[in-house]
């Protein structure tokens, strides 16, 4: 387990310095008139004006070879500064760590919300094969596998803030603005786990000690608490990085249709506006945050399982 630990944290520097080379050069190489762009998201003027660009390139150092500006911010970055803002001038590092946590907060929350509905979902479904439980996970699970965030968030919005009037309808910051946006962002978790949970199920049912439990005499009750619903959760933890990573990424556009002040919304406007040191931290956290929960999730399942170990 040691080993493992270790292995998998000398990874992260290596992947994180080829993505931070990665998204910082690229867009700079695929071309486009950077500073003309921050001038028109700072409003500065609407022509194109040489001598305003040229003194906007030395400011925010675009004037410079490019191996010189990443190792700048490179060396910033191991210190912790992650640069400035094109468009407003201030720090990144705070701003994009505030918004990660925002997000982070939506995407836990998604993830608490899909797991306690999936698993006894999943437990009901795969313990009546065939009845109503068993055929809900089945057609719900595929509609909502198959309808993307930027519906199903809209539709949500007309029908239980619009028409019902139960809830609001955008922002974030109280218990009732959270609604909307987790039940969006834990749809599609909530589907995968409830699909693995109903597989993961069926097969401790199978399993030789499920079915010499039963024959003990052990109620059918007992038998899926202590024997079945133990293995059930220790899948739904084994993807559980893969499925907070996805959250996060689906994240960006529940930010934006709902207006929540996470990364996703403050990655949506440094993409539009071209302010690159917002974007490439942004992605950095988000690939750093990745691994992050990957690993941990590793580490937990196989400590919690003896197969895995």
């Amino acid at each position: 387990m040691t080993g493992l630990l270790v292995r998998r944290l000398l990874l992260i520097p290596p992947v994180l310095l080829v993505v931070s080379a990665v998204v910082f050069c690229l867009p700079r190489l695929l071309g486009g008139n950077v500073t003309r762009s921050v001038i028109r998201s700072r409003s500065l003027a609407s022509a194109p004006d040489p001598a305003a660009e040229a003194r906007l390139a030395a400011e925010l150092g675009l004037d410079r070879p490019l191996r010189d500006q990443y190792l700048a911010w490179l060396g910033g970055a191991l210190r912790g500064d992650l640069g400035r803002s094109f468009t407003t001038r201030a720090a990144v590092a705070p701003q994009v760590l505030g918004a990660a946590g925002v997000s982070a907060v939506l995407a836990l929350l998604a993830l608490v919300v899909a797991v306690l509905v999936a698993l006894p979902a999943g437990v009901l479904a795969a313990d009546r094969p065939g009845r109503t439980a068993d055929r809900a996970v089945d057609r719900v699970g595929a509609a909502a596998l198959a309808v993307p965030e930027f519906v199903v968030g809209p539709a949500l919005v007309l029908l239980l803030a619009v028409w019902a009037g139960w809830l609001p309808a955008l922002g974030w910051g109280t218990a009732d603005r959270a609604v909307l946006p987790v039940l969006t962002l834990a749809l599609f978790p909530g589907a995968l786990a409830a699909r693995l949970v109903r597989a993961e199920t069926r097969v401790a049912l199978a399993h030789p000690s499920t079915t010499t439990a039963v024959a003990k005499g052990l109620s059918r009750r007992r038998v899926l608490a202590v024997h079945v619903l133990p293995r059930s959760l220790t899948a739904v933890l084994a993807e559980a990085g893969p499925f907070l990573a996805g959250t996060l990424g689906g994240a960006v556009v529940v930010e934006v249709v709902f207006d929540v002040p996470g990364l996703g919304r403050t990655l949506a406007e440094a993409i539009g506006s071209r302010d690159l040191p917002t974007v490439q931290a942004g992605l950095v956290v988000v690939v750093a945050a990745a691994m992050l929960l990957t690993l941990a999730t590793e580490v937990a399942s196989r400590a919690l399982d003896p197969r895995l170990r």
